[in-house]
C-alpha cells in the first residue's frame, strides 16, 4: 500500500492566482456575461460556466500565455514534490480548470506529477475550448473531475491521505479525510470554520508540502 497520497487542487491552491479570475480581469466583458452567476444561482453547473466563460476569451496565444504566467505557480513546486516522493507521498493534481493551461505551468515548473483536469484547446477567433473528461475514472458532469471519488480511491489505496484546496468544489472531497490531513485557504478555509471543521490553514502550497513532510519526521 501506497504510503500517502496528498490531491490537490490547482487554481489557487497551487498558484498565486486563479487563472478565471485573471481572464475576467483581463477582459471585463466576460464577466458581465452572466454565466457564473447562473452556476451561483443553481442554472448552469461548474463546468458549464467555465466553458462558456472560457470560450469568450479572444486574444492571441502569446497574451494568454502571458495570463497563464502570471497565475504564479508555486516557485518551490518542483522541490517540494521532490521532498514529497523522498518520503513515500504521491502528489496528484485534481482541478475543474483546464489542462491547457495547467500542464504549461506544471512543465515551465519542470513538475511532474499525476493530473485529472478537463481537456482543452485555444483558437484565437474560438477561445479556450474546453471538454469534459468522459475517459477519465473520476468522471463529474458537475465539474469534470470527481475529486470525491478521486479521494476515496485514494484512500482505499495509501495509509494517509491529504487534501489541499480553496474554492467550493474542494468542500466535499476536504471532508473526507482526517482535519490533521486538511489543508484549506480562502473560501475553502471559511466554509470549514462555519462547519467548526478542522484544518491546517496555508498561504503557499509548499507550506503543505513542508508540513507533511515535517510530520513524516515526528
Amino acid at each position: 500500500m501506497t504510503r500517502g497520497i496528498l490531491v490537490s487542487d490547482f487554481d489557487g491552491t497551487l498558484t498565486k492566482y486563479d487563472f478565471y479570475d485573471l481572464v475576467c480581469k483581463e477582459f471585463p466583458e466576460i464577466s458581465t456575461a452572466g454565466y457564473w452567476q447562473q452556476y451561483e444561482a443553481g442554472k448552469l453547473t461548474h463546468f458549464e460556466a467555465l466553458r462558456s466563460i472560457f470560450a469568450l476569451i479572444r486574444t492571441d496565444e502569446a497574451k494568454l500565455v502571458k495570463i497563464v504566467d502570471s497565475m504564479e505557480i508555486e516557485p518551490k513546486a518542483a522541490i517540494s514534490v521532490s521532498a514529497l516522493k523522498n518520503k513515500g507521498w504521491e502528489v496528484i493534481v485534481a482541478s475543474a480548470g483546464c489542462d491547457w493551461y495547467i500542464k504549461r505551468l506544471l512543465k515551465g515548473a519542470g513538475v511532474s506529477m499525476t493530473l485529472y483536469a478537463n481537456p482543452g484547446e485555444f483558437y484565437p477567433d474560438k477561445g479556450l475550448l474546453m471538454s469534459l473528461p468522459e475517459r477519465t475514472p473520476f468522471f463529474s458532469n458537475e465539474l469534470g473531475v470527481n475529486k470525491v471519488a478521486l479521494v476515496r480511491d485514494a484512500l482505499s489505496k495509501a495509509q494517509r491521505v491529504a487534501f489541499a484546496g480553496d474554492g467550493r468544489p474542494d468542500l466535499a472531497a476536504a471532508l473526507l479525510v482526517p482535519p490533521d490531513m486538511r489543508f484549506a485557504k480562502s473560501w475553502l478555509a471559511r466554509r470549514l470554520e462555519e462547519i467548526n471543521e478542522g484544518f491546517h490553514p496555508f498561504e503557499r502550497w509548499s507550506d503543505v508540502a513542508d508540513q507533511l513532510v515535517k510530520g513524516d519526521q515526528l
